[in-house]
């Protein structure tokens, strides 16, 4: 006993970080079966896991009882029917001699007197453990015991089976390579706590799935559902293999459904209902589910003492560069899936939030600038709706542009029309005079476009947002965004202040989505005003445009493409990923679209910025988390100003 593990074989708790990626191979298979034919099986079985091991997976996962099928009835009760699944086991534990694939395999097995719906894991010759059904069905009464005989007597036991000593336990854990699985078998899964919450909340990172439900109407539905639900709850990946063709179709037929799950989303399903079998394999990331549990309510204070986890020895190394079995989104923020109703919630979340702020303060305007751009657009969009959802007349709502020394044509009259269109007061205030003053009372010369020359511009605008809202009783709206927030690509004490930053949980890529969206569903008689602004290039405008009035100073320019940015912000923050592996996922996600140099230049550039940046994050005007991942110092992210980015810039 180690660690408060009974029966531990592996004494090692560590978690060996980044080794293959953090990611674990797997596979659900779903072989052809004939009913009580124990040496077809075998071969099915045993042509599978060769495949299985071809493609380098490192747990695969088969059906309940596929040695024997799981509609053999009363012939379970036969003793050669029984030992024919035994010989079997044997012959595929043989068969997996000097291969690191961990095989999941069903077979009746006995015990005591008894018989048990078992799963049985094997790898490279060894059974390593065998793992009893415990909510067994009425009709499974007849010829099987529950698993919980075992919990009841306190310990796991030792068994004999296919000659060799293995624990028979429904309270096993298997660590192979990094990741740590566990075996929740058929109906477990349906039972009002099943036995994966458990296991998930003593260290478990994959739950493997060895089913055998029968199909009816809804029933794919209805069974996705669950495991959609269930990998969330319990933060885990989940391998599904159900009994397929072959089985009997004398009530009921087996479809052969294979899905891999990964914390509430699927990675990979087979088609249903094939006469052929089938490996349907995914890439699981056990860094990100171990990342994303830490500091959650029940995954803090685990229990192992009632597990025994069984070390299957080192897998073998796959080759992620080569093929991934996952897709990486490239867009996290803004993935196509679903859209609509994503810019539908956080638009009425953003909403929302501005109008409890504004009926709270009792302020009688909401000012706020208008440049032309994404951001202020987005910005305007929700004071508009929060206006309306107040009953406000929107001449409440002050919209101040300030044209200065880089505005450009465009982009102004692009926001005097919006503002116009949507029937707000507007205020024309230029800057330049006053900057004029500035820069002769600091003595410095504007022809020099430094630092000092862009700053003084957003901290001038800033000056008269905030003594415009003091005239009219009013509240400045911030319209700068979350990646701007994480790059630090903002004026301290310019841009980056207001009384209410209702961006601030929004990043870049999604901006530019909402905006389109509200477009199309809320002010679609301003879609030529709206669309302009989408496809106007972003910029600061605080350099003077060049000499056919075109905007000179491209923010992606500068700090890079947003897209790549919002890549590396969302993986940082939400699964805190190192440097190493964000520029192995960005290869797949971009991949011809930017080459190792560009995505490495731009990732440096993230990570030295995020780090240097982090003062202006520590003192955030307060704004709505929208989605995962936020920026706020109240709770959303706690990083100390000092950190040194050293250690990350060098791991790349």
């Amino acid at each position: 006993m180690a660690d408060g593990h009974p029966f531990v074989i592996d004494s090692t708790q560590t978690y060996e970080k980044m080794k293959n990626y953090g990611l674990i191979r797997t596979a659900a298979a779903i072989p052809t079966v004939r009913v009580a034919d124990t040496s077809h099986n075998t071969g099915e079985i045993c042509s599978l896991a060769g495949k299985a091991y071809e493609n380098q997976v490192s747990l695969a996962v088969f059906p309940e009882m596929c040695l024997t099928g799981y509609t053999c009835g009363d012939l379970f009760r036969n003793t050669l029917l029984v030992k024919g699944a035994e010989e079997g086991v044997e012959k595929i534990a043989e068969f997996s001699k000097g291969k690191r694939t961990a095989l999941v395999v069903g077979a009746p097995v006995p015990y005591g007197g008894h018989l048990y719906n078992c799963s049985i894991v094997i790898c490279d010759g060894c059974i390593k453990g065998i793992v009893p059904k415990v909510h067994i069905t009425q009709k499974e009464q007849r010829t099987f015991s529950s698993g919980s005989d075992f919990i009841s007597a306190g310990s796991s036991c030792e068994i004999r089976y296919a000659g060799q000593k293995c624990i028979i336990s429904p309270n096993l854990q298997f660590k192979t390579g990094e990741a740590v699985f566990a075996v929740e078998t058929g109906e477990d899964l349906w039972a009002p706590v099943p036995p994966s919450s458990h296991h998930a909340t003593s260290g478990v990172h994959v739950i493997a799935h060895p089913s055998a439900e029968f199909e009816i109407l809804m029933t794919d539905r209805y069974r996705n559902n669950r495991l959609q639900q269930q990998s969330a709850c319990t933060m885990t990946g989940y391998i599904h293999a159900s009994a397929g063709f072959g089985e009997s179709t004398q009530d009921h037929v087996h479809a052969g459904a294979a899905s891999v799950w990964e914390n509430g989303e699927i990675l990979a399903e087979n088609e249903r209902f094939r006469t052929e079998a089938s490996l349907v394999i995914a890439d699981i990331d056990i860094e990100k589910l171990e990342n994303i549990r830490k500091g959650k309510p029940g995954f803090s204070s685990s229990d192992y003492s009632s597990y025994a986890r069984i070390q299957l020895g080192e897998a073998d190394m796959t080759d992620f560069e080569a093929e991934l079995f996952r897709k990486v989104e490239p867009h996290p923020f803004a993935q196509e899936d679903d859209l609509d109703y994503r810019c539908r919630e956080i638009l009425d979340i953003q909403v929302n939030a501005l109008a409890t702020r504004l009926r709270h303060i009792n302020c009688q305007t909401a000012v706020l600038g208008i440049s032309g751009g994404l951001d202020s657009t987005l910005a305007l969009l929700v004071v508009a709706l929060a206006a309306d959802k107040l009953g406000w007349s929107r001449d409440r709502i002050i919209g101040v542009t300030m044209p200065g020394y880089g505005t450009t044509s465009r982009t102004k009259n692009n926001a005097t029309d919006l503002m116009d269109g949507l029937g707000i007061t507007s205020r024309e205030i230029s800057i330049a005079a006053a900057c004029d003053q500035h820069f002769k009372d600091l003595g410095h010369d504007k022809r020099v476009t430094d630092v000092t020359f862009e700053n003084s511009q957003a901290r001038e605008r800033t000056q008269i947002l905030m003594d415009v809202a003091n005239q009219t009783n009013g509240l400045v709206v911030g319209t700068g965004d979350l990646s701007e927030l994480a790059l630090g690509w903002a004026t301290y004490n310019g841009d980056h202040m207001s009384m209410y930053g209702v961006n601030a949980g929004v990043p870049k890529t999604l901006v530019r989505s909402l905006v389109r969206w509200a477009t199309t569903n809320r002010f679609e008689s301003l879609s030529g005003i709206l669309l302009d602004i989408v496809d106007t290039p972003i910029s600061p405008e605080l350099l003077p445009a060049d000499e056919n009035d075109q905007i000179q100073q491209v923010t992606e320019d500068l700090v890079g493409p947003y897209e790549l940015h919002d890549f590396f912000i969302y993986n940082f923050i939400r699964f805190g990923f190192t440097p190493a592996k964000i520029m192995f996922l960005a290869r797949k996600a971009f991949e011809g679209k930017y080459d190792n140099d560009t995505i490495r230049k731009w990732l440096k550039t993230f990570i030295r910025r995020f780090f240097n940046q982090q003062f202006k994050r520590s003192c955030l005007p307060d704004g709505p988390k929208v989605g995962s991942v936020g920026l706020s110092p109240r709770g959303d992210w706690d990083m100390p100003s000092d950190a040194w980015s050293t250690l990350f810039q060098n791991s790349i």
